[in-house]
């Protein structure tokens, strides 16, 4: 189990977003797909990643004196680039699931754009990809 390769549990292709996307658009993606991550692409090359929570981060305070036209004004105009975390951790295509739980668990995170040999995005893996991995080896034992 712990030797199986992350591109074996990977999500692919992944879900991205353009680096000059708007704070909506990255909403709709996340609620589109019901997923909580997203890689930033620039160029086609990965930028950055931005979450559910950068993005409820960055919308205004319920406290805000802003009417709800200009809060939509602003929130329109917000690009992603203002809210990613540039230059995200990254595992390989190659490496194996132990390696990156141990990543996630190092660098407190809960998801890592996957790259290939030549450091093109070609996926993501999450904690839950893992979970479902051990879920279902734990079910071929048991059986």
């Amino acid at each position: 189990m712990i030797q199986d390769l992350v591109r074996d549990w990977m999500s692919s292709p992944p879900i991205t977003i353009d680096i000059d996307a708007t704070l909506p658009e990255a909403c709709e993606l996340l609620r589109k797909h019901q997923i909580r991550r997203l890689p930033v692409l620039q160029d086609g090359k990965l930028a950055g990643i931005v979450t559910r929570g950068d993005l409820r981060g960055a919308q205004p305070s319920e406290a805000t004196t802003l009417s709800i036209w200009e809060l939509n004004t602003l929130l329109a105009k917000l690009k992603i680039k203002s809210i990613m975390t540039p230059e995200p951790i990254t595992i390989r295509d190659d490496a194996t699931i132990s390696n990156a739980a141990q990543l996630m668990i190092d660098d407190k995170v809960s998801g890592l754009p996957v790259v290939n040999a030549d450091g093109d995005l070609v996926g993501m893996i999450t904690e839950s990809d893992i979970f479902r991995m051990v879920v279902r080896n734990w079910r071929e034992e048991n059986s």
